[in-house]
């Protein structure tokens, strides 16, 4: 059942939580907030608690949040509603509260309540704050994820092997664990690579435990081009096409903070790098996944457990802070922008600037959506006639 509901329970979560940073933050500093809804589409049920509505809809992918804005109008449609909270009474027909503001009321907005009048910082504070609690989410399910399941590592029993690589032809098998490389011991499995790496060509002896029994296996690693992550300059290394059975060891929750601190940062960069490759054309546009590929892995990591499924959570809600802050208008980066731009002016921009910066981050971000969606397209078709053989 879980697999089924997965992409709902990522997409609802990471989107939700990034709404409600926008959500408080805007409360916070005072901007009037009429809506706050849970899902999209249709409204199921309803609730106004002093001036704010809150809504669950029929589609619970994620949630919005309504401010009072100049913009509301034109950006409406982005956030899930189709009202001008602004210059619209909408009651759904409730009855008229003679002492609410719009969209509620006839009460017009005051000036101070709008997105646009708070002072600089307010406004970057608002658009802010989804990110930060994008970031805060992901630190929190990586540090739950490391205290209920542990600290995941690399051990140096071999889980797979490769058909037609050195480890196989030499004889090594599933659930060997290595001990030592030409008779020095071997920490770890860093060290395990490490070495391997610096011997292309070169003839090893390296001892395994099978079965309680040592074994002496000769193995002569071949040599592989590969790119390395820090530099991404090509090295020569040496393989023999074997994968380690990963690990978990119990920690203390200072220590699983620790971990899910770096984990997230580590996720953040890994983003930034990407997004680096693509500038860079090391990185092909054709790699990107969309939606489609999201439900995909969700459904897998949920077959594959609990821990599989927090951990694509944090993932792609650290993915989502980074994106969210590249300087497209319409994201949150964009608008960003935007407001330091008008704060250098000393004014902002007029109503045609205003629309002409959004409709080319709308262009941008259909454009991208365009293009992921049709590398998951690719990605299932070709999945498909390969298993039809």
């Amino acid at each position: 059942m879980l697999a089924y509901i997965a992409p709902l329970l990522v997409f609802g979560v990471v989107v939700f939580v990034h709404e409600l940073g926008h959500f408080l933050a805007a409360k916070a500093v005072g901007v009037y907030t009429p809506r706050f809804s849970i899902g999209f589409g249709k409204a199921l049920l309803r609730k106004r608690w002093g001036e704010t509505e809150y809504v669950i809809a029929l589609f619970p992918i994620g949630g919005y949040v309504r401010m009072a804005s100049k913009e509301d109008e034109a950006t409406a449609f982005l956030e899930g509603g189709s009202e001008n909270t602004a210059t619209h009474v909408a009651t759904h027909g409730e009855p008229l509260d003679p002492e609410a503001m719009i969209p509620f009321g006839p009460k017009p907005i005051p000036a101070h309540r709008w997105f646009e009048s708070q002072p600089l910082w307010a406004r970057l504070m608002i658009l802010l704050a989804g990110v930060t609690m994008n970031i805060l989410l992901a630190l929190a399910v990586n540090t739950i994820t490391f205290a209920r399941y542990g600290a995941p590592y690399l051990s140096t029993t071999a889980d797979s092997l490769i058909a037609g690589k050195p480890a196989v032809a030499a004889g090594m098998q599933r659930g060997d664990s290595i001990v030592s490389i030409n008779g020095s011991p071997v920490a770890g499995w860093e060290e395990f690579v490490t070495r391997i790496g610096g011997s292309a060509d070169v003839p090893l002896t390296i001892g395994v435990l099978r079965n309680g029994q040592a074994r002496q296996i000769a193995v002569t690693p071949i040599a592989d081009t590969v790119r390395n992550p820090a530099g991404r300059k090509l090295e020569r290394l040496g393989r023999i096409g074997l994968a380690p059975k990963r690990e978990s060891r119990p920690v203390t929750f200072p220590a699983a903070a620790s971990e899910g601190w770096y984990t997230t940062w580590a996720m953040a960069g890994s983003v930034i790098d990407a997004l680096r490759g693509l500038a860079n054309r090391e990185v092909a546009a054709s790699q990107l996944g969309g939606p489609i590929m999201i439900a995909q892995v969700s459904v897998q990591a949920a077959r594959g457990g609990g821990e599989q499924l927090l951990f694509l959570i944090a993932l792609i809600s650290a993915n989502l802070a980074v994106f969210n802050l590249l300087p497209i208008p319409i994201l949150d980066g964009g608008q960003i922008v935007v407001n330091l731009l008008e704060g250098a002016k000393g004014s902002a921009f007029s109503v045609r600037t205003r629309d002409y910066i959004l409709r080319a981050g709308l262009a941008t971000v259909l454009l991208l959506l365009a293009l992921v969606t049709f590398n998951d397209i690719k990605r299932v078709v070709i999945s498909v006639m390969q298993g039809m053989g």
